[in-house]
């Protein structure tokens, strides 16, 4: 367009020109001149600008060919973009009806949880509570316990006391009996026996041995055997003796001289079998009279042969056991 408008110019000068050749001064023709000069000067210039413009077209032609084809990336982007969204929209929508049901479930979580949390402080406080209950009980209970275990071994060492003691006696017992039986060796088993019974000597002498029949006067035989069990016997400070008279079932005669019964008869009978034993030397502080009468039998039948064996005296030797009693009082 710029190079038409030149040739434009320059032809309406140039006919300019010939219509007033004849007519136009030199100054005219060389300010023509100059015009024409400068026009085509100003037609070099237009042309240097028109090439610079054609590649400044050519470079903004490709830059919209660049950009064309950018705008093309940018819409199949914004496509790809836009599906994203919708789809990023459609996950949001999701999550957030998510969101706000897990807000719901939280709420009710928290409201579910304060509840049984008071419900566990409840249990926790009552637990407490019963937990200092049985403190309080265990504590009582292991000081009874400790009581009951002192008081335990205070019995055991009682106890243990007591064994020693038994046994000592027991060994006395059996000594005793042997002292006796050793004392008394002459006479016949029949008359005379020795056995130990609950902790205790019995020295069971038959009536032939000591009395005739009806009688409270001790044979010689039986003096003589009443003097070594009192020799026997002397040195044995701990032991107390209880003479018992027994008869057997069969009243005795009227008449007879100072009785009445059978009672009469077994206590004179242990009487004077005490007064012997306390001449030949055994102390009458230890030794006991007593009669039974027929009341305690070895023999409950009615023979002949089971009456003489109930009539007898028994002399029974016990040890005495202070040591035991006040071990026993102690408890």
């Amino acid at each position: 367009m710029l190079e038409k408008s030149l040739l434009r110019y320059v032809g309406v000068a140039l006919l300019g020109t010939s219509l007033l050749g004849s007519c136009t001064t030199t100054k005219k023709y060389n300010d023509l001149l100059a015009q024409k000069v400068n026009l085509e000067r100003e037609k070099a210039e237009c042309e240097a600008t028109l090439a610079q413009t054609t590649l400044e077209r050519s470079d903004l032609s490709k830059q919209v060919a660049d950009l064309s084809e950018v705008r093309q990336r940018l819409a199949a982007d914004t496509a790809q973009l836009g599906s994203a969204y919708r789809k990023t929209q459609s996950l949001y929508g999701e999550l957030s009806n998510t969101y706000d049901k897990l807000i719901k479930n939280h709420d009710k979580l928290l409201a579910n949880s304060a509840l049984e949390t008071s419900k566990l402080s409840k249990d926790l406080a009552r637990r407490e509570d019963e937990m200092k209950k049985l403190n309080e009980t265990l504590t009582k209970n292991r000081s009874q316990l400790d009581q009951l275990s002192s008081d335990l071994q205070a019995r055991e060492q009682r106890l243990n006391e007591l064994e020693r003691i038994l046994a000592e006696k027991d060994k006395a017992v059996d000594a005793l009996r042997n002292k006796v039986s050793n004392a008394l060796l002459g006479f016949n088993s029949k008359d005379l026996s020795v056995d130990v019974r609950n902790g205790k000597v019995y020295v069971s002498l038959s009536e032939q041995l000591l009395f005739k029949s009806g009688s409270t006067k001790v044979d010689a035989k039986g003096q003589d055997a009443l003097r070594k069990l009192a020799s026997a016997l002397k040195d044995q400070e701990d032991v107390n003796v209880l003479v018992e008279g027994h008869t057997d079932d069969v009243p005795i005669s009227r008449g007879t001289q100072g009785m009445q019964d059978n009672w009469d008869l077994s206590v004179l009978r242990a009487t004077e079998i005490t007064r012997i034993l306390a001449n030949a030397g055994l102390p009458g502080t230890k030794i006991t009279p007593s009669g039974r009468a027929d009341n305690v039998p070895l023999d409950p039948a009615k023979t002949a042969e089971a009456r003489q064996k109930n009539r007898r005296t028994e002399i029974i030797l016990t040890p005495k056991l202070d040591e035991l009693f006040k071990i026993l009082e102690a408890n």
